[in-house]
């Protein structure tokens, strides 16, 4: 459910929630394994894909979304997500937790300090060329390691780039829906064969976790983007920012 409300709410798919959580939760169900952080990832971009492509459906109903971005991002980030799997695909588990830990830690400046970046707003224009191939491959690959939409990032530079705040996040959660369709199927397919996985995985995507997520998630993500349209965005970034944090921590301490 928290899932679902931050993709609509931030437009950051839920993946901050959903690897945390399940990391927590696989070893009751299985032998700790290196194995487990891939299927937490894998199963997170496979909510993705639901909790994105509910928020973009609700944020569209007040054409919020910027489906033009999307189509001009598109193949850079797949090329990204490619290459993210690629990495994911050679390192362990504890080099992944590690990129989870650094990773959710510095996306948490964002949301404690978002005033930081107020002073960046309407100075640039959206990236083209090899800014936009630079931007949107490398947040492909770096999102699909962590199991993650790769809201932040967008949000911000559309921000910066004197984009609407909803209409960032409401293009966010489609942003989210591009990342995790590629990386869910990498990760199947990568876990084809695997040993000591949950019960219910077809690779490295956890079939009942993703089903029981999906579903509550689907009921709680057009609450996000309704609150998204009127609560103080700033408080809200604040409280998000702090459970990144702990995140963070939480992850540091299980290395």
């Amino acid at each position: 459910m928290i899932a679902g409300l931050t993709a609509g709410l931030f437009g950051v798919g839920g993946g901050f929630v959903v690897v945390p959580a399940l990391l927590a939760v696989f070893p009751f169900l299985t032998d700790q394994t290196d194995n487990l952080m891939m299927v937490a990832v894998g199963t997170s971009l496979a909510t993705i894909v639901v909790s994105s492509a509910r928020a973009v459906h609700a944020h569209n109903k007040r054409d919020a979304v910027d489906f033009a971005l999307l189509k001009d991002w598109a193949v850079w980030v797949l090329m990204g997500v490619l290459a993210g799997l690629w990495i994911a695909s050679m390192a362990d588990s504890e080099r992944l937790i590690m990129v989870f830990a650094v990773g959710v830690l510095i996306y948490s400046i964002y949301f404690l300090f978002p005033s930081m970046f107020d002073r960046f707003k309407g100075r640039w224009a959206m990236p083209t060329g090899a800014g936009k191939a630079a931007l949107a491959s490398g947040l492909g690959g770096f999102s699909a390691l962590l199991g993650i939409g790769g809201g932040t990032i967008t949000v911000l530079t559309m921000v910066i780039c004197n984009r609407p705040i909803h209409q960032a996040v409401a293009t966010a959660s489609g942003v989210g829906f591009l990342i995790g369709l590629p990386g869910m199927l990498g990760f199947v397919v990568m876990g084809l064969g695997a040993d000591n996985l949950p019960i219910g995985s077809l690779g490295y995507v956890n079939m009942p976790a993703l089903a029981a997520i999906a579903f509550f998630s689907v009921l709680t993500a057009p609450l996000g983007a309704k609150l998204a349209h009127s609560l103080d965005a700033n408080q809200l970034k604040r409280i998000f920012g702090v459970y990144l944090v702990v995140v963070s921590v939480s992850m540091f301490i299980k290395v």
